[in-house]
């Protein structure tokens, strides 16, 4: 099994959710014939070279069968991707071993465009196939179709995120209250410093996926799929993302992201934000909490003024010079009660 692991590490680097380079012709993975001593079988497709273990045949069968159909992407030619590598890993630690180690537990499947590869975790089962699975199996088809359609070129992580979630469909419009609150709060970083630090928790990383679907949906939002294709056959003919931005959008980079950062603010306002219902009862929910602290001061401190001006339970002038101790003196001249003169 150690013996498996060194000879896969050297092949399958990082994931494509860190922007690998790919190369400039087209290249095969180099799939091992055995994973951890468990022997691989494969489908061979039109566009796709799926590896498997004998058990999850069916799956992979189904998996080949949702990639094969795959529609065209938004602004790439409808001949790619091509010639994909996708290996469905039959355990978790043949998962770890095909990636490198280097993907978060939360993810359910990773693409290495370098490699034109995708590793699939075969323990998610049906769940690969479902509805939610499509879109991630497509989410990982776009980065392998914009990799291999730009060839060598480096693509902006934002970009190349961003692109992956509004193609499968991931970028939700309804959700953008939460971008709102993360604007408001400054926790929204510059685009361009969405590189190879991508954030690895889950919470952190779903921010960074909506921040960056937002900004290709706004640039997006005026000339769709066809200013796309022009963008990205200007973009693969000069080699430069920066004139291709400026030749299609008439904007760099940085008034670009200017301009989506007002949109954002205008379009999702606070009205926007506290129509959404989550936010409403969480709003509700702080309003109700605060005025129980504020009730429950108020009634401590009319509590202690009511106790400032009780009666003591033996108040001073109720308490006979005999508790003190000792017999009571008479003054000279008076008799003690009771004494016999």
């Amino acid at each position: 099994m150690r013996a498996t692991r060194r000879a896969v590490l050297p092949l399958l680097v990082l994931p494509a959710m860190v922007a690998a380079r790919p190369s400039a012709a087209l290249q095969l993975a180099t799939v091992p014939d055995t994973v951890e001593g468990v022997p691989y079988a494969l489908l061979t497709g039109n566009r796709t070279v799926v590896h498997f273990a004998p058990g999850d045949s069916l799956l992979a069968v189904r998996v080949q069968q949702l990639l094969e159909s795959e529609a065209p992407l938004p602004g790439l030619p409808s001949s790619v991707p091509r010639g994909v590598s996708v290996v469905v890993a039959h355990s978790t630690s043949a998962f770890d071993a095909l990636t490198g180690g280097s993907v978060p537990e939360w993810r359910a499947a990773v693409s290495i465009p370098d490699r034109n590869l995708m590793v699939l975790p075969s323990h998610e089962g049906r769940s690969l196939v479902d509805a939610e699975g499509r879109r991630v199996l497509r989410h990982e088809w776009a980065h392998l179709g914009l990799h291999q359609y730009l060839g060598a070129l480096m693509v902006p992580r934002w970009f190349d995120e961003g692109y992956a979630q509004w193609a499968s469909g991931g970028w939700d419009a309804s959700e953008a209250w939460r971008l709102r609150i993360l604007l408001a709060v400054g926790r929204t970083p510059p685009l361009d410093s969405l590189s190879l630090d991508w954030p690895r928790d889950e919470a952190s990383a779903g921010a960074a996926y909506l921040l960056a679907a937002s900004a290709v949906a706004y640039l997006l939002q005026a000339s769709g799929d066809r200013g796309l294709a022009l963008f990205l056959d200007r973009w693969r003919q000069g080699r430069s993302f920066e004139r291709a931005l400026r030749r299609t959008f008439g904007v760099t980079s940085g008034q670009f992201e200017e301009d989506w950062r007002g949109d954002v603010r205008k379009r999702y306002g606070w009205l926007f934000v506290f129509s959404h219902s989550a936010v409403f009862w969480l709003v509700l929910a702080l309003v109700m909490l605060g005025m129980m602290r504020l009730r429950r001061a108020r009634n401590r401190e009319h509590l202690a003024r009511l106790r400032a001006g009780e009666i003591p339970d033996r108040p001073e002038w109720w308490v006979e010079d005999v508790d003190a101790g000792g017999p009571e003196e008479v003054p000279p001249g008076v008799d003690r009660p009771g004494e016999e003169k």
